[in-house]
């Protein structure tokens, strides 16, 4: 048995029948990682999803929806297994849903090249941004640099001179290094590159603490950043040398678990739960309402990539048929993004604002986010202009 869980999305019961119920309903496939440490972050993606159809009365864009959703345990290989089947088995010709990096350049390549649409939710490996670009490859969230980018920028900007750089040995994270140091202009103390899925760093502790750093820049998703950020706190090293990390280190959930030893670390993000705008409000209140939690950026990316999806389904009457009239309408981002202002550069990635976020205690002693800064607007990737499609 796998663990693969169907979600049959037709029309609610009590619903009046019309020619609308009788309609066949387009099947979306969701690879992502519902296990391991890492589990919550495949969790949002696929939470935010789901809340964008339960919102539409199990339709995208007034076009009824089937998801069919399975686990890849964080493994290639198994991701690569999956999408087969879904193509296969279950005529996917729209996929969505991976969170990591070597996750997706194990599947996204092949499946864009059978004629399947790919739209990402989180994962933005360089190489799909640049070279291997592909007309049917989307990405909602940002490409991977992005979030680091902005970090290098706000730390350089705020005078640091000698910054230690740390992240698992990944393709996400040799893009997190490569995005910080793009702006960041100062010394490196030391670059680590750790196991992915690592939890004890009392080594990498001890040699980032002899390198003497006046910064540490970290990237560690999921159940790898809470352990680091608590390791990091148990060995005193908060009180004296400040980290400064993407909001993949600092969302909601790993901040429940981490506690006060994140408060006064900033972090860089396209989203933040306190973005002013009407989308991003209703999708804020109805998330929490809903799954009675604070959402974190993967659920926010989630439900864009839903909206996403659903804008070219109804800019199309649900077909697929017409593969360049459905690519188009992907191609227009006419939806409302929990992030306001929304748009793809030509290799499919988003432009965007980015900012800087604060890890707080609200009055009500709850550790969250809020927004400092924006710091870069409209920003672009780097890898576009190596982009032929």
């Amino acid at each position: 048995m796998t663990n693969r869980i169907l979600y049959v999305l037709a029309l609610s019961a009590g619903l009046a029948v019309g020619p609308a119920a009788a309609e066949t309903p387009v099947t979306i496939g969701m690879i992502t990682t519902l296990s391991t440490k890492a589990g919550y972050l495949g969790e949002d993606i696929r939470d935010g999803f789901q809340l964008a159809i339960d919102q539409g009365g199990g339709k995208l864009g007034g076009v009824p929806v089937e998801l069919v959703v399975d686990d890849d345990g964080r493994k290639p290989e198994k991701g690569k297994q999956i999408a087969e089947r879904f193509i296969k088995h279950d005529k996917v010709k729209i996929l969505t849903g991976i969170v990591f990096s070597n996750v997706a350049m194990a599947v996204v390549p092949k499946v864009v090249r059978e004629g399947v649409f790919y739209i990402s939710p989180n994962a933005g490996p360089s190489r799909l941004a640049g070279k291997g670009c592909d007309e049917n490859y989307f990405n909602v969230a940002w490409q991977n640099d992005n979030l680091h980018e902005v970090v290098g920028q706000y730390v350089n900007d705020k005078g640091f001179k000698n910054v230690y750089l740390l992240a698992p040995n990944y393709p996400a994270g040799k893009d997190a290094l490569a995005g910080f140091k793009r702006f960041y202009k100062g010394k490196i103390a030391g670059e680590v590159y750790t196991k992915l899925g690592q939890s004890d760093y009392a080594a990498e502790l001890a040699t980032l603490r002899a390198a003497k750093p006046d910064a540490v820049f970290f990237f560690l998703p999921g159940g790898m950043g809470i352990n680091f950020l608590k390791q990091y706190a148990q060995a005193g090293l908060n009180e004296t040398i400040p980290v400064f990390g993407p909001a993949f280190s600092f969302d909601e959930r790993l901040l429940k678990a981490v506690g006060g030893a994140a408060v006064g670390v900033r972090n860089g993000s396209q989203w933040s739960h306190d973005l002013d705008n009407p989308a991003n409000k209703a999708f804020v209140d109805a998330f929490r309402k809903v799954y009675d939690r604070t959402p974190t950026l993967y659920a926010s990316q989630g439900y864009d990539a839903a909206h996403l999806i659903g804008s070219a389904l109804a800019a199309t009457g649900g077909s697929l048929s017409d593969m360049d009239a459905f690519r188009a309408a992907l191609e227009r981002a006419d939806f409302d993004s929990v992030r306001g202002k929304f748009r793809f550069g030509p290799n499919h990635h988003p432009i965007q604002d980015l900012y800087i976020r604060e890890v707080i205690e609200t009055p009500e002693g709850t550790i969250t986010n809020r927004i400092e800064a924006k710091v870069f607007t409209d920003h672009a990737d780097a890898y576009a202009s190596e982009c032929q499609m």
